[in-house]
């Protein structure tokens, strides 16, 4: 296949194991940021709220959605768009850390990037971040965060200065328009430099190509001083528990996410994770296993640079965007889109290689690859299906976090808005029965005993 034949495999791909994701409904946040949102119900209210709000570019998409009159199948489309050009971009990334190897087979250049971007199209981790519409947040970021590391690399291999120093710094600035996670653009630049650009590395050099790009991060920075909003949101992060207990924390929800790829049939919209307060010889595995995965990369390092680069990645999207600043939920399975990209590399590196140095048995590496497509498809499609419904939703996260009381009470919810008031006083009472203080709950369930 040539590149334009990838690309279409890899775009319908995506639209085959997403078709049932049109009959998803609108879900948990989509109410809040969407449904029950004023400022994205007309461009006039976008308008206004664009100076004392946060994410507009976000919310200027649910405007566009929410005006177009398509309804819910508009939303949905426009999340399978944003995920067909990601899919598109990480194939596109994807081959640039291998240009600069000539030791490597011309197949390795082109099967690696293929199969990783597909794997990314077609896993059904990513279901968050496409299905459920505020899970846009992370793709439609991901979109405009790809598209500057792409101009820039682009620019840089090249020597196009106006992809440099204009094209790239502008798709950054949208990138943070819509979710504040993407400041660590400027880092992921330097990692590309350092790993992929030609040797040697000068950090003196590629602040010269990414000065615009620190320049926009800090100016961000000192925004978020004088933005009520961003101030407002921070400081009610800082709230939830320590810096410390956070990073604890996150070391076990990075490996649970891990854990995903293969537990294809355990994804959970609101899983159960733990704050942890203190080390345990479990975190202390988990912490190990974790440094572990870096030492192979660095092995790598010299045969394989796309490798460490793909596990770097993936460290650097995950853990410090979740570490630094707390959230009411530890982690969740859509941040794992953006960071996905580099462990779908080292996935893909690992079905290839052997197949490439010791098996040399090109029809079987296809058809390993398309079995197991099909059965992440397949699984991807069965994730879709969950999502048609509140009610279909939160029955299946409440198997899956049985002790988890605000799964009960959405629960309840859910089927309190479809006249099912018996079964939403036992999701209320399970509730409190997990947490008597949950105040929510406990109002919810006074609604039906009046």
């Amino acid at each position: 296949m040539n590149h334009k034949q990838r690309l279409a495999v890899l775009a319908s791909a995506s639209i085959l194991v997403y078709l049932n994701s049109f009959r998803g409904a609108f879900q948990l946040d989509d109410y809040n940021v969407i449904v029950f949102n004023p400022a994205v119900h007309s461009w006039s209210a976008w308008l206004a709220d664009t100076c004392r709000g946060i994410r507009p570019l976000l919310k200027l998409s649910y405007t566009l959605n929410w005006t177009s009159g398509l309804g819910l199948f508009g939303f949905h489309l426009f999340n399978l768009c944003i995920h067909i050009i990601n899919t598109m971009l990480i194939y596109a990334l994807s081959r640039s850390p291998m240009t600069t190897q000539s030791d490597i087979p011309d197949t390795l250049k082109t099967q690696i990037p293929f199969i990783a971007a597909l794997f990314f199209a077609v896993h059904p981790i990513q279901t968050e971040a496409i299905t459920y519409i505020s899970g846009r947040s992370a793709s439609l970021m991901t979109l405009f965060y790809l598209g500057s590391l792409l101009s820039y690399t682009y620019g840089r291999d090249n020597n196009r200065s106006l992809f440099v120093y204009v094209l790239s710094p502008i798709l950054f600035f949208f990138a943070i328009a819509v979710k504040e996670v993407a400041v660590a653009l400027p880092a992921a630049l330097l990692l590309w430099e350092v790993i992929v650009k030609e040797k040697p590395f000068s950090f003196r050099r590629a602040l010269r190509y990414q000065w615009v790009h620190w320049t926009l991060l800090f100016c961000f920075a000192a925004s978020i001083l004088i933005h009520p909003g961003y101030y407002r949101l921070i400081s009610f992060s800082f709230g939830f528990r320590s810096i410390y207990d956070n990073i604890l924390s996150q070391i076990h929800g990075v490996v649970y996410l891990l854990s995903r790829l293969l537990m294809v049939l355990e994804l959970n919209i609101d899983p159960d994770l733990p704050v942890i307060t203190r080390w345990s010889p479990l975190l202390i595995l988990e912490t190990f296993s974790l440094f572990f995965i870096l030492y192979i990369g660095i092995l790598c390092r010299k045969k394989y640079p796309w490798v460490l680069f793909g596990i770097c990645w993936f460290f650097l999207h995950l853990i410090p965007a979740n570490s630094i600043i707390p959230r009411i939920d530890i982690i969740n399975e859509r941040h794992f889109y953006l960071a996905g990209w580099g462990i779908f590399l080292v996935v893909s590196s690992i079905i290839v290689l052997p197949f490439s140095e010791f098996i040399r048995k090109q029809q079987y590496l296809w058809i390993f690859t398309i079995i197991l497509c099909l059965t992440l498809g397949i699984s991807t499609i069965s994730r879709n299906h969950v999502y048609r419904s509140e009610i279909a939703l939160w029955e299946d996260t409440a198997i899956k976090s049985p002790n988890k009381a605000r799964v009960f009470n959405n629960l309840g919810y859910a089927y309190y808005l479809s006249g099912r008031s018996c079964e939403a006083k036992n999701a209320y009472l399970r509730s409190l029965l997990l947490d008597p203080d949950f105040i929510l709950a406990r109002n919810n369930l006074s609604l039906i005993e009046k």
